[in-house]
């Protein structure tokens, strides 16, 4: 009977306590938590009928009820969300690794948008733009003030529309016009070549849902061109993660059958999981499995290859599994930096046709049982960016440095340290000096090139040849709760 009270008085405050009712009475059945506090319940309902009548002028019942929903989730963590109907459909794309657009990679130069490479295949591709054009206008709006973000907005669309770029191409010193009708575009998230003979490279720039599959189908072909590979360096530098049973089949493909790759331990039952190197963890439809075809394809040759594995400050998530579960079995040896720290479990559930909660459900461990959270994956051999050192390693955020974040859950808080706090102010004043120099020379260098001097440490690594370590690099370390 005070149960049945109870709900009457929540309901009696107002529309928007009965949408919170709601919720509270599914998170009642799920997690048997306590309801919701009438108290304050009342409050945000005065608050929002206040702002209805009292506010200078007319306000979006919805918007507000979404503005509010936002803020609640956000106060958790950094990787708590509110989706809308935008927000979730960005979302979607952006796990799914598809989109509509032009097909191009892009990064920014003296305010223009460069064109870094068209995907193999895109409308961008066929009209024949080429690496290093740089886009002035976009339709009629001149690129030049405009952020990344907002140019490629502006070049996305809806299928089969038009969009009209301006390209300078500087290697013929001309400006010509090119029309590109938009479509569906399938990004690649995984790279590949032999470096040279018997040693190959592979990168994972993001885990997608077609990550397995070019992943798997990127080996084999390697395996193709070198049978005889001796050696492979397995890239996930500045990966921010991204699905996890592309991350555990990834594990899988190096790991001996069924071995737990990761575990997850939060409030709901449902969210305390071991994940193992088998088919039904990744697997998505029974006629599908990439990783045992190209297991079979290479006569299980990445079980057994001599592996490097490359990480660093931007390594974050799924690509913190990945490396941490080949750490755990001894299956590689890790260079690079002390990766970002982001190991919590974010769960998606659909709130309406478009609009969605996207809350950390758990925390990921190794299979050792290493919190991932706010600490990483520590390398075995920490590398410098460069031959003469780090460049702008300091500057980079961890998820240990962001508002809000959640605890390791194993130790306590990571202090101030001064003299990461020196570093950064001695970095920022060379980001200032570099910035200065032309373009071609304060970049650097792109990750697989000849040039990528950690690529080369882990390439020595693999000849027995001597490995140029960080002399200043040191593992992050968090003060030990007491007892």
């Amino acid at each position: 009977m005070g149960q049945k009270l109870k709900i009457a008085g929540w309901l009696s405050v107002g529309a928007l306590a009965g949408v919170l009712t709601t919720v509270s009475l599914q998170t009642v059945a799920r997690g048997n938590l306590a309801p919701l506090p009438l108290e304050e319940l009342q409050q945000l309902a005065a608050v929002f009928g206040m702002v209805k009548s009292d506010y200078v002028e007319p306000v979006d019942e919805k918007k507000l009820i979404s503005e509010a929903i936002s803020g609640m989730v956000a106060s958790l963590d950094p990787h708590s969300q509110y989706f809308d109907k935008k927000s979730f459909k960005e979302f979607s794309e952006g796990t799914s690794g598809k989109f509509v657009g032009v097909g191009i990679e892009i990064s920014q130069e003296d305010g223009l948008v460069k064109v870094v490479s068209p995907i193999e295949g895109s409308p961008a591709d066929r009209a024949g733009l080429k690496p290093n054009d740089l886009i002035t206008k976009i339709d009629d709006t001149a690129v030049k003030g405009l952020s990344l973000n907002d140019a490629v907005k502006r070049m996305r669309g809806e299928p089969k529309t038009k969009v009209l770029l301006t390209i300078f191409r500087k290697s013929e010193n001309r400006t010509f016009p090119v029309t590109i009708v938009r479509e569906e575009i399938k990004t690649q998230s995984v790279k590949s070549k032999v470096i040279e003979p018997g040693y190959g490279w592979i990168r994972v720039s993001q885990f997608q849902e077609r990550t397995v599959d070019d992943f798997a189908r990127k080996i084999e072909e390697m395996y193709k061109q070198e049978p005889q590979l001796k050696g492979l360096v397995l890239d996930l530098r500045n990966d921010p993660g991204g699905l996890l049973d592309a991350a555990v089949a990834l594990s899988a493909a190096f790991l001996p059958e069924n071995v737990t790759v990761v575990t997850t331990n939060g409030q709901l039952e449902e969210s305390k999981f071991a994940y193992k190197a088998s088919p039904q963890f990744w697997r998505r439809n029974n006629n599908n499995d990439p990783i045992a075809r190209m297991t079979q394809a290479t006569g299980g040759a990445l079980k057994k290859v001599p592996l490097v594995v490359l990480v660093n400050e931007g390594s974050a998530s799924a690509s913190e599994i990945v490396a941490g579960a080949l750490q755990d079995y001894k299956r590689g040896t890790l260079m690079g930096s002390q990766t970002f720290g982001k190991g919590s479990v974010q769960t998606v559930r659909q709130l309406g046709p478009d609009t969605a909660l996207k809350i950390t459900t758990a925390r990921y461990y190794t299979p050792n049982g290493r919190a991932i959270q706010a600490k990483g994956i520590v390398p075995e051999v920490m590398l410098d960016e460069t031959a003469e050192g780090n460049v702008f390693a300091a500057l980079r955020t961890r998820e240990a440095d962001l508002e809000k974040h959640l605890s390791n859950g194993k130790e306590a808080e990571e202090k101030k340290d001064p003299a990461r706090e020196k570093a950064r102010e001695e970095a920022l004043k060379k980001l200032e000096e570099e910035s200065k120099k032309p373009v071609a020379e304060r970049r650097l260098p792109e990750f697989g090139s000849d040039k990528d001097f950690q690529l080369i440490q882990a390439l020595n690594k693999l000849k027995g040849l001597p490995v140029k370590a960080s002399s200043t690099l040191a593992e992050r370390k968090v003060d030990k709760k007491e007892d």
